[in-house]
């Protein structure tokens, strides 16, 4: 098989290196990829975003598959474009990626099809939105804005003035674009929170290990939200219990009600939830792998990732029997300076081999580009380094030790990740 991956992070990082594996998979392919992944599948220089673009450089490769991994391109349709000219392709459809397109479709759907969420209202004009605010004056508030925001779309407002000003923000000003057009008021929830990808075919759900999410940027869970510091996997706190009680309550309605809606999801359907004291309930849905979940959950999969792309385009994905390292996995995201804000790019990096790689572990790369022998800097967060041990402790020893080796002007990471796992056991 020859394939090609769309997108250029660590998330693609990771499903190129899990691809390698197969015995099956003959030529990779990337695009527009990025320095540490132009060390192991050849990269183009196409835009994620472009449909026409991606499609035609599949059809001059004369590739098997595309695999469509960000959150943009899939709800612009880039699979229906794929799906037109005959390419075999894992990602949902337009119509299926809405469930991560538009906060205010998904939560719609889970209060009618009775799957557990937040309490919430949607609104389009501030006016109104502040007034519902004031009259349940009740804080933390959770605002969204309705569309893709690259993972930076919410605002947990400590009270009444940080709500009224990030409403203000994201309607007036739109902070997001035409993303922020309709938000949403969600009541704050409590309890620890649990990643699970998982892969289906629109008939069969096949939940993958589950991981736990760093968002903020500092140690002590400090600082701004960026799009993930660091996970680890698996959650200590997805028990045998709750992961029966959310295939049952959460993730075959949600695959049932979408089937209903006449928007078979085919693909893999991220669930973000949250092990409230009345039970788990949806944070949010996510049409695509994970980023940074993604680089400790695939490591651990022990059966050939081509086999199972296959089978969930073809509808077959019940014949395949899914099997897990019986191991933890750890990532440590290391960032550029002033990330989630302005960063400087273009800063050499130090401490790996030709292939971007280190000792003992693996480095995914996120924002990095390759040039005359050497790396450089290229995005904010610009490496994951990630490893597996028999425990998540030896999992994260060695991710730390890699991460003290590596090195590049005003990097920085958190030294925390995987603490409260820790602490859960």
């Amino acid at each position: 098989m020859k394939i090609l991956v769309v997108g250029g992070g660590g998330r693609e990082h990771a499903i190129i290196m899990k691809l390698k594996e197969s015995p099956k998979v003959t030529e990779l392919y990337c695009t527009p990829g990025n320095g540490g992944i132009s060390r192991y599948a050849e990269c183009f220089d196409v835009g994620a975003t472009d449909i026409d673009g991606v499609v035609a450089l599949a059809k001059q490769l004369a590739v098997d598959m595309v695999v469509v991994a960000p959150d943009d391109p899939l709800v612009l349709g880039m699979v229906d474009a794929l799906n037109a000219e005959g390419i075999m392709t894992f990602g949902p459809n337009k119509a299926a990626a809405i469930i991560e397109g538009s906060k205010v479709f998904s939560k719609e759907l889970m209060k009618k099809y009775g799957i557990p969420t937040a309490g919430y209202e949607t609104f389009s004009d501030s006016a109104s939105a502040i007034e519902y605010l004031k009259k349940q004056n009740s804080y933390p508030a959770v605002i969204k804005a309705d569309g893709l925001a690259l993972g930076k779309g919410v605002i947990i407002a400590a009270d009444e003035n940080e709500a009224v000003e990030a409403v203000k923000s994201m309607i007036d000003g739109r902070q997001f674009g035409d993303s922020s057009a309709n938000v949403v008021i969600e009541e704050f929830l409590t309890g620890p929170e649990i990643s699970v990808l998982s892969f289906t075919d629109g008939k069969t759900v096949v939940p993958m290990i589950s991981s736990m999410d760093h968002k903020r940027a500092l140690d002590g869970d400090k600082g701004l939200n960026t799009g993930g510091m660091g996970t680890v996997a698996p959650n200590p706190y997805y028990t045998k219990e709750i992961a029966e009680e959310c295939m049952k309550n959460i993730f075959l309605p949600t695959i049932n009600a979408m089937n209903s809606e006449g928007r078979t999801f085919k693909g893999c359907l991220y669930f973000g939830l949250m092990a409230t004291p009345k039970g788990v309930k949806v944070i949010e849905y996510n049409c695509r792998f994970g980023d940074p979940e993604t680089q400790v959950v695939l490591p651990l999969l022990d059966t050939d990732l081509a086999d199972i792309f296959t089978a969930v385009y073809n509808g077959t994905l019940s014949d395949i029997d899914i099997k897990w390292k019986d191991e933890s996995c750890a990532c440590v995201i290391m960032a550029s300076g002033g990330y989630p804000r302005s960063y400087p790019k273009g800063i050499e990096m130090h401490g790996m081999d030709e292939n971007g790689q280190a000792d003992g572990v693996f480095v995914y790369h996120a924002g990095t580009k390759y040039e005359n022998g050497k790396f450089y800097t290229n995005g904010g967060r610009v490496i994951g380094v990630t490893a597996t041990g028999d425990t998540l402790r030896g999992a994260l020893d060695k991710s730390y030790a890699a991460v003290e080796k590596i090195s590049f002007d005003g990097g920085f990471y958190r030294h925390d990740i995987g603490k409260r796992a820790l602490e859960a056991k």
